[in-house]
């Protein structure tokens, strides 16, 4: 196999280096910018190659030895070969690139972060291991260096072969408060249940019953609020999150970082306050929640309606109003009627998906007037498309931070505050 002498230039997103062969770019996996490499390529694309270090000829003064002896080989981390420190500068330049690529020269980036290992709440299992990078093989452990000691617990006293097969969720925490042992601070949630669940739902689609061979008619009801959601208390989770109890299905999204977690919610809610806070994309309603102390009224919108009916919970006695349906329906369908009987927004904060604001999301709150607007995103290239739009509507970008929920990744979060 073929051998070729690079220098690793600009780290980009995914966490690989750029570099060229006979002026076709290449991206390196477990590189760092400014060392000279041996690779070899493994894959060919019409526009770009793949390859992989053979051997480091000029080290970063940067690199150091992973701590975790599965580094490499598992698809959890991919930025354990770098110190922390320069890890963090490495995720400010790829959040700044994004706003540049998009014709924002974005304020000086704050960073928001915490512990480097042992943070990690969140996991899933798959057949008692986790994915091998690039590959289907199911790696077993009795331990992961940024698992949280709860999880960590798990892991060393249950052995691989006694763990549950499929694909498992676990959320392990000193902060879980929904168990009162203060030993076993861990909800493991089995996939083949929400399967089952599922399964259920699609055989409730089958055809109807006849009469005399003909279809009896459906009778009209009216639908409850939450119809349809997959609630088991067996999944549940209830953590203790800066004095507030908060509860979720751990099979459903939530921050794997809880101490970070901690540290941000004051960055999303400070200097927000008035009538009316809107809250898209709410999830279980976590930010809703702080909302609640400085608003008199809270509107919530989540099409997920499972994680709408923990933010039901969530907010029992605070004064909200949620809605079970996507942004966009909202905006075309439900926001002139609330405004309508509840007056403007004072605030909102916006925490879409990876793919970002759908684009009548982005429309809508460019030309809404909303005084302040906090935009979260788990994507530097989405956070940055939307912030240009809202930046076009006549907002400003008066801060914004990375908050580095997961050190050794090259995983980005985001929070950008705009004001009119």
């Amino acid at each position: 196999m073929a051998t070729y002498r690079i220098k690793a230039e600009q780290m980009v997103t995914g966490g690989d280096c750029i570099s060229s062969i006979d002026g076709k770019k290449i991206f390196v996996p477990l590189a760092i910018p400014g060392e000279e490499l041996e690779v070899e390529i493994t894959k060919e694309f019409r526009d770009y190659s793949v390859g992989k270090i053979v051997s480091v000829l000029t080290p970063s003064p940067h690199r150091v030895q992973p701590f975790c002896p599965l580094y490499g080989k598992c698809g959890g981390c991919n930025m354990m070969h770098i110190d922390s420190s320069q890890q963090q500068e490495l995720r400010k330049s790829i959040l700044k690139e994004a706003f540049m690529r998009e014709g924002i020269e974005p304020p000086e980036i704050e960073v928001v972060a915490g512990s480097d290992r042992s943070y990690r709440a969140r996991f899933q299992l798959h057949d008692g291991g986790l994915m091998e990078r690039a590959s289907n093989k199911i790696i077993q452990l009795d331990g992961c260096k940024c698992a949280t000691a709860e999880v960590n617990r798990y892991l060393s006293e249950i052995a691989p072969q006694d763990r549950p097969k499929g694909r498992v969720h676990l959320f392990g925490s000193s902060s879980i408060t929904s168990i009162p042992s203060d030993y076993d601070k861990i909800v493991i949630a089995c996939e083949e249940e929400r399967q089952r669940k599922k399964e259920e739902r699609i055989l409730k689609g089958q055809p109807r019953k006849t009469v005399n061979g003909r279809p009896m008619k459906k009778q009209k009801k009216i639908k409850p609020r939450f119809e349809g959601t997959t609630f088991n208390p067996a999944n549940s989770c209830t953590i203790d999150l800066l004095g507030k109890n908060i509860s979720f299905d751990v099979q459903g999204f939530f921050q794997s970082n809880l101490e970070l977690l901690g540290k941000a919610i004051p960055l999303i809610t400070e200097g927000l306050s008035g009538n009316n806070a809107l809250d898209i994309y709410a999830g279980v309603g976590t930010f809703s929640i702080f909302l609640a102390n400085s608003f008199k009224h809270v509107c919530l919108v989540e099409h997920n309606r499972d994680a709408l009916a923990y933010a039901e919970m969530n907010l029992s006695g605070k004064s909200h109003e949620s809605y079970g349906v996507s942004a966009e329906n909202w905006i075309k369908n439900h926001s002139g009627q609330f405004t309508s009987l509840h007056g403007s927004f004072d605030a909102a904060v916006v925490d879409p998906p990876r793919s970002g604001m759908e684009k009548s999301v982005r429309n809508w709150l460019s030309s809404s007037q909303i005084p302040r607007i906090h935009s979260l995103s788990c994507d530097a290239a989405t956070q940055a498309r939307d912030v240009a739009s809202l930046l076009k509507g006549g907002y400003r970008l008066d801060r914004l931070f990375l908050l580095d929920f997961y050190p050794q990744t090259c995983h980005i979060e985001s929070l950008a505050w705009l004001s009119l």
